[in-house]
């Protein structure tokens, strides 16, 4: 017998073991009872009198009655034309491609079962092509039978060789209703794992159930050992859809137990609080805002005031629309935290960002930011800059105000984490673009508090996220989400623009840019990749699978080609700038300084300005290979525009197919500046399994069966659950099958993604 913890080599032997963990990483029986069936082929249907629809896949039984062997009339080789009499009253044409070999096993007077696609050739006659088909025993009655030797060729071939046994070969599960297909390879068939399951399922012991039989009975769910046979083996479509019902929800739950586990231990911690002071630097810098804070933001920074006030450390995620005053948000709860006698470090994705972000705060703080500086404000604090490629003096400057205390907020990108980085009294961390950082990160610069205290974490996002998604993968973060754009933000245009349909229309884009620098704004080009010795389309993030990354793509732009031409031709009369990541620290801050003052007229760019830069003055944006970026990450390079008091014109520059699943998807970025939609829309396109799995975390994806998406009642559902059973059962003691379940169902480095996504 088997339990589910047992490895395969000793249940399969060691050749079908090794086949399946070298294709699909399986080495225990759960590993492959988890890997479900991708769809269910309908197996011995009988043929009716309504002809079957074009496409469609059926299986017939039937007596040969006729063969007829002609030749390819455009190429050699031949065909075979075989009549089969299924006792419907119309004989079905099967056509064979390979007639010379099939010729000697399809005989007139034999029996057989062919499976395959239905072909219309002309109205009212169809035809079945190259099916897989099996020579099947003589018996009394209309059954399969059992016989010894299997005389075949495709899928039915396969089929039965995965049911031969000591006894013969017992084909009798072809008549099933329901006969599993499974994500397959070229080395592993779908009939591979089918004969592995089944020999697998007669060994399996019962299993004990991990879920509670009270939770079982109210949520109507079947155990878990009955689910794990009927995916596999089911003998009607309810077995399927209770299966699947009960498998998602042990999915939803796994997940959900992880975050609520962090959830809880973050409630054991301890912070020192830091209530608002009426006479801080928050307070003043709220006197000296030049606009009024939204509606939104105010209720905001109420919340996290609230939080930041209490012993127990802020957790929490701040999300909103690119340019929806976030940074000022987030500023406003760091000089809280500084009126406290505590630090905040802000952690940023890019050093563009973190320079940004540290021009951007220094401008808003003015004198409040300047400490220790002629002229600052009686009440200020200092702002610092942290990075890995300064200078070693300027580094050591830095890192000193940090150590010190004088620097009341130090922003930095990953070197912030590094061992010789150390605070004075980090009171809070705020993480920008969150889904940068993984968990191991933002705990190793939570780890520079002092002794027995947790700094508050704010974790920001300009990418919407769907409620389903940030339910199951940031369920330990309560969520602000802010929806109004700040007064003074202008609408932005988005257009479609056709290279090969419409030349013109590119030539168009860049007199719309000369317009604009005519009138004294400025303007962004941004490319997918930097040059040449890049793999073709290198930067751009299609959200395809690995298939279509495979295919020969069609050539794109290069930013240093682009830049060469427009500073020679289109745009020769104006100031060209260019920046990519390949730049040198200082030169790429020094082009940012020269755009950020109006000194460059046009940025020719890569996606280095994807988040976080604001130039207020920028109206025009121009994306090359526009269909080489995902809906979110157009979205996200779009919002850099229209800062000002000036509308702003987004031009998409695509050589996509019209009708094509790329132009679709550019003209719905075109329709519609609602984020959330966007983030929807972003996320069936690129499929879920590629969210949560092997693309984007280096392992399979614990989910299978459940929607983020779609299925949110069942998150909500095990949500719930999830926290009643931590809250009452710290760690799972009392449910160790629970606890179980959570650790198989997600790894270390499935949680490392949970939290990027």
């Amino acid at each position: 017998m088997a339990t589910l913890s047992d490895r395969l080599d000793h249940i399969l032997g060691a050749k079908a073991a090794d086949s399946l963990s070298d294709a699909f990483d399986m080495n225990t029986v759960e590993d492959l009872l988890r890997h479900y069936p991708l769809r269910y082929a309908t197996q011995g249907q009988p043929l009716t009198e309504e002809a079957p629809e074009d496409g469609s896949h059926i299986t017939v039984i039937g007596r040969i009655t006729k063969t007829e062997l002609k030749p390819m009339r455009n190429r050699r080789g031949s065909l075979l034309k075989v009549l089969l009499d299924t006792g419907s009253g119309r004989p079905v044409d099967v056509t064979f491609f390979n007639g010379d070999k099939v010729r000697y096993v399809v005989k007139e007077g034999l029996r057989a079962m062919m499976s395959g696609t239905v072909s219309y050739w002309r109205p009212g006659s169809w035809n079945l092509s190259h099916p897989g088909y099996l020579i099947l025993p003589e018996t009394e009655d209309d059954s399969v039978g059992t016989f010894t030797k299997v005389r075949g060729g495709g899928d039915l071939r396969g089929l039965a060789q995965s049911a031969k046994g000591a006894g013969g070969v017992d084909v009798s599960f072809m008549e099933r209703e329901f006969i599993p297909v499974y994500p397959a390879t070229a080395k592993v068939q779908s009939w591979d794992l089918l004969a592995c399951v089944r020999q697998v399922l007669e060994q399996l012991d019962p299993i004990d159930d991990p879920l509670p039989e009270d939770v079982r009975d109210d949520r109507a769910l079947m155990p878990v050992s009955d689910a794990l046979r009927l995916i596999h083996l089911p003998e009607h479509k309810s077995d399927i859809d209770r299966a699947k019902e009960r498998l998602r929800f042990d999915e939803a739950l796994a997940l959900q137990l992880v975050l609520a586990d962090r959830r809880h231990e973050v409630a054991g911690r301890t912070a020192r609080p830091c209530p608002p002071r009426a006479d801080g630097i928050a307070a003043a810098f709220d006197r000296q805002l030049p606009f009024e804070l939204t509606a939104g933001q105010r209720q905001v920074i109420s919340e996290i005031s609230a939080d930041l006030g209490r012993t127990q450390p802020m957790h929490r995620l701040l999300q909103g629309e690119v340019g929806s005053g976030k940074t000022i948000v987030a500023l406003n709860a760091m000089l809280q935290v500084v009126d406290a006698g505590q630090q905040c470090a802000l952690l940023a994705p890019t050093e563009v960002l973190a320079a940004q972000h540290y021009r951007s705060l220094r401008g808003m703080l003015g004198e409040l930011g300047t400490a220790g500086e002629l002229g600052a404000a009686e009440q200020s604090t200092r702002v610092v800059l942290v990075t890995g490629s300064m200078s070693a003096s300027a580094k050591k400057a830095a890192l000193l105000q940090a150590v010190t205390g004088e620097a009341g907020i130090v922003i930095g990108t990953h070197a912030l984490i590094q061992d010789n980085v150390e605070f004075f009294d980090l009171g809070m961390v705020v993480v920008d673009e969150q889904h940068r950082f993984g968990v191991e990160q933002r705990d190793a610069l939570r780890a520079k508090a002092k002794a027995g205290s947790s700094p508050h974490l704010l974790v920001m996002t300009a990418t919407p996220i769907p409620r389903t998604i940030a339910m199951t993968t940031l369920g330990d973060l309560e969520t602000s989400t802010l929806t109004e754009l700040p007064r003074g933000r202008s609408p932005i245009t988005s257009k479609v623009v056709p290279r090969k349909l419409h030349p013109n229309w590119v030539d168009r884009a860049w007199e719309r840019i000369l317009e604009e620098v005519k009138d004294g704004r400025q303007a962004y080009v941004v490319c997918s990749r930097i040059g040449d010795d890049e793999e073709n389309g290198g930067s751009g993030k299609r959200g395809r699978g690995k298939a279509a990354e495979e295919k020969e793509t069609p050539a794109t732009q290069a930013v240093v080609d682009v830049f060469d031409m427009l500073r020679a031709g289109p745009l020769a009369g104006v100031r060209v700038g260019l920046l990519h990541g390949r730049l040198p620290s200082d030169e790429k801050d020094q082009v940012m300084r020269a755009f950020n003052d109006a000194e460059i007229d046009v940025l020719v760019c890569t996606t280095v300005v994807e988040v976080g830069v604001d130039v207020p003055n920028a109206t025009v944006m121009v994306i090359v290979d526009a269909d080489r970026f995902g809906v979110s990450q157009l979205h996200q390079l779009r919002g850099r525009i229209g800062r000002g008091k000036h509308a702003g014109l987004c031009l998409l520059i695509t050589d996509a197919a019209p009708g094509g699943s790329a132009m679709t998807r550019l003209e719905a970025v075109a329709a519609t500046t609602d984020g959330f939609e966007l983030a929807v829309l972003d996320l069936r396109q690129r499929r879920e399994g590629d969210v949560l799995g092997a693309a984007q975390s280096g392992t399979a994806s614990s989910l299978k069966l459940l929607s983020l998406l779609d299925d949110l009642e069942v998150i909500t559902a095990a949500q719930d659950l999830a926290r009643q059973l931590v809250e009452a059962d710290p760690g799972l003691r009392e449910h160790p099958g629970l606890a179980g379940m959570m650790h198989a169902a997600v790894d270390g480095e499935r949680l490392e993604y949970l939290a990027k996504s």
